[in-house]
């Protein structure tokens, strides 16, 4: 497992610009309630800017002398300002629930664009990457991103109107003191710039090694009874321990070097602030301001530095809210599957209606067979060699035709390239070399979706969602009859389970069917192929998880509804395939030999070895 730190890619922010700018794009969205909340900005913050003009003139009026002072004008300042307060508070929690609701929107708009980049990615993105680092995407850093518009972004708009509203009122009430003001700007944007650079990297580190830690969670829960069973779990926990204290370690130093930019801008600011107070003090000696004045101005100079303060301190929540974005943005930069080539052709009649989905990329309409689909099932490789990666050859020139109607089995020692071959069926890769032809035609000249409409897969690791038997067996089929469905799970012998449960087929199975056995699972898995009836069929150690007497009735049940239709069969138990129209011997990338069982067992050569060591 330590192997996977040295192949993941050290992530740092590469473009904020244009990630802000393409943030920007989705806050586009929204620009109308945007307009009105910087309209709720500009009349909130123009109230509050009142208050401490208005409480200048207070001071004026007090200062005038005991029998000079006029409360009732004193009084009218104070409820003014009372009014200015307290309206504009009301206009900040309005902007803040409608900024909240601008980040769900944002947040669930960004969630639906990944998933739906999800289904068009390849399947070696998902071979390259782990599980819990999509999740991690989808969740957490969209929630990270969606904070930062709820929050920062009206902070930002709030922020700006106050300093450049404050920073005006201090220019009307003393132009002199601003030069003061001024002077200790510079070094508070300098800081939070120089801390900006600093805190990018962190906040990326912070962002994948979380990704990191969900992935290691994500596999170790999924293998939560093999881990039991070897009693592994110490190490487990050791190895947990360095991947959290990694990312406690990321979460710390983002945090430490973030948090510590407010304080020290803050500093400065009450720096200047102090001298301002002592040169106001000069000025109102010498009869250049009055007390109010002097007032007045240090109310708006902590206007002006108090928002600067804030963003000092929201920047670094921006550049972690960006870190994010650029990790969401790469997986939905990341390349499709390559679009079909340009006039490709339909294989077949695309008649089937489409349910939540399919393993193998559509669904075809049950009750209809291969030979009214238009398909008839001629498969043939020729001179196929293909590589994971272009420079490792595993499959080297291998050709084969698999007739219509006809039961291919496919066998060798693991690693062989039996998977890879099923692969290339289904076009989930594209051969490096040679062509695969169904019923005559190169299958890179068909469209995507007719082809593997054409096939069913019933796959070794055997997958389930959160539904009722019934919508599992239906997969695919969303008009499915329930006669249709008792039929397919008749004819995978699982019937008569079904029938036991609580709840027969409305009975509800946990994620991944985590309450009923892989044997069980995997006939569930063989009853919705049976319905899904297409024009051919793949399994891939289909009965590898049901007992040797389940496994005869599924291959005598399997034979009658396979009829009409080309079949390929991966197997690892020899006895399995007996009956196969034709068996090819996998080993090495090559088709070493093919034939029938008796052809293959009289040579006596690899497949016969094969066959003997089984029994031995």
């Amino acid at each position: 497992m330590a192997e996977r730190d040295n192949v993941r890619p050290k992530e740092r922010p590469r473009d904020a610009r244009g990630t802000f700018a393409r943030l920007l794009r989705y806050a586009a969205q929204q620009r109308g309630i945007l307009l009105l909340v910087l309209a709720l900005c500009l009349l909130s913050n123009v109230l509050a800017l009142f208050g401490p003009s208005l409480a200048g003139k207070a001071i004026n009026e007090a200062a005038a002398g005991r029998g000079k002072v006029n409360f009732g004008k004193v009084t009218l300042y104070a409820e003014q300002m009372l009014f200015c307060y307290v309206f504009s508070s009301m206009l900040t929690v309005a902007i803040s629930v409608v900024m909240m609701n601008i980040g769900r929107r944002i947040a669930r708009r960004m969630r639906a664009d990944v998933f739906e980049k999800l289904m068009k990615l390849p399947v070696r993105y998902f071979d390259r990457n782990q599980a819990g680092d999509i999740i991690s995407r989808v969740s957490y850093d969209i929630d990270v991103i969606s904070t930062s518009f709820s929050t920062d972004l009206t902070q930002i708009m709030t922020s700006s109107v106050t300093i450049i509203g404050s920073f005006a009122m201090m220019l009307i009430i003393c132009p002199p003191l601003v030069i003061i003001t001024v002077v200790t700007i510079p070094a508070a944007l300098l800081y939070t710039r120089f801390m900006g650079h600093k805190t990018r990297p962190l906040y990326a580190a912070r962002s994948r090694n979380y990704g990191r830690m969900n992935g290691f969670v994500e596999e170790m829960y999924s293998g939560q009874k093999t881990i039991q069973a070897y009693a592994y779990e110490d190490a487990v926990c050791r190895e947990f321990d360095g991947i959290n204290k990694d990312a406690a370690g990321s979460f710390c130093n983002a945090e430490y070097w973030g948090m510590s930019t407010g304080p020290s801008v803050g500093f400065i600011n009450n720096l200047g602030l102090s001298l301002i107070c002592m040169a106001g003090s000069l000025f109102y000696l010498n009869g250049i301001v009055t007390l109010g004045q002097i007032s007045s101005f240090i109310l708006y100079s902590r206007k002006f530095s108090g928002p600067i303060n804030e963003i000092a301190n929201i920047i670094n929540e921006i550049y972690s809210a960006l870190a994010a974005a650029e990790r969401v943005f790469r997986m939905l930069d990341e390349e499709e599957e390559p679009a079909d080539a340009e006039g490709a052709e339909t294989l077949g009649a695309e008649t089937a209606p489409t349910g939540r989905g399919t393993a193998a990329g559509g669904a075809a309409d049950a009750g209809v067979s291969a030979g009214r689909h238009g398909v008839q099932g001629r498969v043939e490789l020729r001179n196929v060699f293909f590589g994971y990666d272009p420079g490792r050859i595993i499959l080297h020139d291998v050709s084969l035709a698999a007739e219509p109607g006809r039961m291919v089995a496919i066998v060798g020692p693991t690693g062989a390239g039996k998977t890879t071959i099923i692969n290339l069926l289904m076009r989930f890769y594209d051969v490096t070399d040679g062509g695969i032809y169904v019923d005559g035609r190169e299958i890179r000249t068909l469209t995507r979706r007719s082809l593997r409409r054409a096939y069913a897969m019933v796959l070794q690791d055997s997958w389930m969602f959160n539904g009722t038997i019934y919508d599992n067996i239906a997969y695919g089929r969303e008009n499915a009859t329930r006669e249709e469905v008792v039929k397919a799970a008749e004819a995978a012998h699982i019937h008569s389970f079904i029938m036991r449960l609580p709840d027969g087929y409305d009975t509800m199975i946990g994620e991944d069917g985590g309450n009923i056995s892989k044997g069980q699972k995997q006939m569930l898995t063989i009853a919705r192929a049976f319905l899904y009836e297409a024009g051919m069929l793949i399994f891939d150690e289909a009965t590898s998880n049901v007992d040797t007497a389940t496994e005869q009735s599924i291959q005598k049940a399997m034979r009658g509804l396979m009829a009409g239709k080309t079949c390929f069969v991966i197997a690892h138990r020899l006895s399995t395939i007996r009956n196969a129209d034709l068996i090819l011997v996998v080993n090495g990338g090559d088709i070493v030999e093919q034939g029938t069982h008796e052809s293959l067992m009289a040579a006596k050569g690899f497949y016969y070895n094969m066959y003997m060591s089984q029994f031995e």
